[in-house]
């Protein structure tokens, strides 16, 4: 060990001397030991790399998931803003076409504007509640349709809401005719959800084709004449053969109502 320490002494005194006594011959030397450390060095520097990512890991991960959620926050926000904005849109449309349609028909009805608030699921649709009553109006038995074509008609009311038969109920009837061929029948509910109606009691030597119109007839005092109520879809023979049946398909789309018109007076 002495003698090691010893020539290390030595060999620092002669560099020592070598640089002093003669600069231009230290250059070589100084590049000498630059090449003997320099590995030492790139293991230093790469240690540096090694321990800066190792203590920076956290704190970028952190950053990156507060990053992450804050976007999933803003697209979510973004989703409810495009949600909300299409049902304006949608909302606007309906409205815009029942304002249509009700100006339109001006001149022969005053309607009352009501949404949909509630269905009768026990009956397969047969009664939807509105969210207007007396106080907007509405009284019992008023017909109610869309610009599509008949709903129903009001049944029960009360101060602010009221409730809808429609057509589909098997306790509905209407009094129709075929557009074309002016035959009369009877438009009934059929019990189930088909979403399909009746018209009944027409003569077996009627002229019913698949294809053709039904419209209210105007006799009674509940329905106005010439309101659109369903096509014909199918035509079925009775089994008394005195009369045959004819299937419709309603032009309102009654499983899908969301804001109707209920006639409050028929003008003259």
């Amino acid at each position: 060990m002495k003698r090691l320490f010893f020539l290390s002494i030595l060999i620092v005194f002669v560099l020592v001397s070598i640089r002093f006594t003669s600069p231009e011959k230290a250059i070589p030397v100084k590049e000498n030991l630059k090449d003997v450390f320099l590995p030492v060095q790139i293991g230093l520097a790469s240690l540096g790399r090694q321990v800066y990512e190792w203590v920076s890991a956290p704190v970028l991960f952190y950053r990156t998931a507060r990053h992450s959620r804050e976007l999933e926050q803003e697209v979510a926000e973004l989703e409810s803003r495009i949600t909300q904005l299409t049902e304006v849109k949608l909302e606007n449309e309906r409205l815009s076409r029942l304002l249509g349609y009700s100006q339109s028909a001006a001149g022969q009805y005053e309607f009352i504007t009501a949404s949909v608030v509630g269905r009768d699921l026990g009956s397969w649709f047969g009664t939807v509640t509105l969210n207007k009553g007396t106080n907007s109006g509405i009284k019992k038995d008023m017909a109610v349709l869309t610009p599509d074509g008949l709903v129903g008609r009001i049944m029960f009311v009360s101060d602010y809401t009221s409730e809808v038969l429609l057509i589909t109920d098997p306790r509905s009837g209407v009094s129709t005719l075929i557009q074309e061929s002016r035959t009369p029948g009877i438009v009934e509910g059929i019990a189930g959800d088909s979403g399909l109606v009746r018209m009944i009691h027409l003569p077996s030597d009627a002229l019913v084709d698949e294809g053709q119109t039904v419209v209210t007839s105007g006799l009674g005092s509940i329905f106005p004449k010439s309101i659109p109520v369903g096509r014909v879809i199918a035509i079925r023979r009775e089994s008394a053969g005195l009369f045959k049946s004819a299937e419709l398909r309603p032009f309102a789309d009654l499983n899908r109502l969301e804001e109707v018109l209920v006639i409050k007076r028929v003008l003259p």
